[in-house]
This record gives structure tokens, sequence and C-alpha cells, in this order.
């Protein structure tokens, strides 16, 4: 069963709002086989121009689902978001299963009969093959955080893979939509 954990931000959420949540992001348990530890993180914005932004992010073993929706209608955003979810679950689920399936692991996704559109994906395998084209090698250097983002800028990238100098870890900076810059840390 998926727990969530609902937060809202400008916004309290209401049993209402938790209800539609629950009950519409809910009903992706259907597409698994097991969910016993699955937590939803579902955050709710409100803006000014009473705009919401809705986040969903449900970390599993082997897949983590994760959509976001800005919509002028809370409930539509959610439709949007739960919508998103499970074009994600059917577009990952042959991919998933047939590597697990390698692997000699049980299937994550479960089969539904009613869905055409999973056996279609399963009979035509070449539009879904991960094809990497190039690989690069290249050696982290010990930097700070700013340090990489000015090396990001200098190569005109998105991101910049770094060993930080303070923790000795492997970081990553990267630059947002919104012009601005992330950090993502690694934890062992």
């Amino acid at each position: 069963m998926i727990r969530f954990e609902i937060h809202g931000e400008n916004l309290t959420i209401t049993d209402a709002i938790r209800n539609y949540i629950e009950e519409k992001i809910g009903k992706l348990e259907r597409y698994f086989n097991d969910v016993p530890n699955a937590t939803a993180h579902v955050k709710v914005k409100t803006y000014q121009n009473s705009a919401t932004k809705i986040e969903v992010t449900i970390p599993l073993k082997n897949v983590t689902l994760r959509a976001e929706e800005r919509n002028d209608d809370l409930y539509a955003g959610i439709d949007l978001i739960n919508n998103k979810l499970e074009r994600q679950v059917r577009k990952y689920k042959t991919r998933v299963n047939r590597r697990n399936r390698n692997r000699g692991e049980q299937e994550a996704f479960a089969s539904l009969p009613e869905e055409k559109e999973a056996i279609e994906i399963q009979n035509d395998d070449t539009d879904n093959e991960i094809e990497i084209i190039r690989a690069k090698n290249f050696s982290l250097k010990p930097m700070d955080s700013e340090e990489a983002v000015l090396q990001m800028d200098l190569l005109g990238h998105d991101f910049f893979i770094f060993t930080d100098r303070e923790t000795d870890g492997t970081s990553i900076v990267y630059k947002r939509k919104d012009g601005k810059y992330g950090l993502i840390e690694t934890t062992e």
C-alpha cells in the first residue's frame, strides 16, 4: 500500500485535498506486484496568482516515479499528475520487468489484461531499446560547489560532476529551469 506524505506550501492541506490525492495517486498500486514500503512524497504549492504547483515523487525499489505540474486548478493539476505517472509506468513497465526477469527477480510491474498498450510495447522492442551512442571518461577533481558552477558555465553544460573538497564525496551541480543552480550531494 502506498503511504502519503503530503506537504502544502502557502496552502493548508484539507481533508478533501488529501482524500483526492490519495484516491487518484493510490490507483497506481494496481500497476505493481509489491509496494509494501512505498511512500508518495507530494508537495503542493500555491502562488500569489492562485496558480498551483504539484510535485509527486514515489521512490520504489526498481524505479522512481516523479512528475511535476503547474495549473490554475489544483484538482485538474492532480489529474494531470496522475496521467503523467501512469504514462511513466506504462513506458518503463516492459524494460524494468525484462531486466528483473533476466536477473531472476520478481517482476516489479503487474500484468494487467486490459493494457493493450503494454502488449504493443512488448511486441515492438526496437523503439524502446536504450541506445548509448557516446561514452566519456574523465577524472573527478576536488573542488567546491562554486568552482564547479564556474567550470560548468565555462564548458556550456547544464550539469557538472565533481569531488567535493570538504566531504570527499561525489557531487553534481546543475542549472535549473529558473536559471539558478542546484546541488546534488551523494551519501554512502
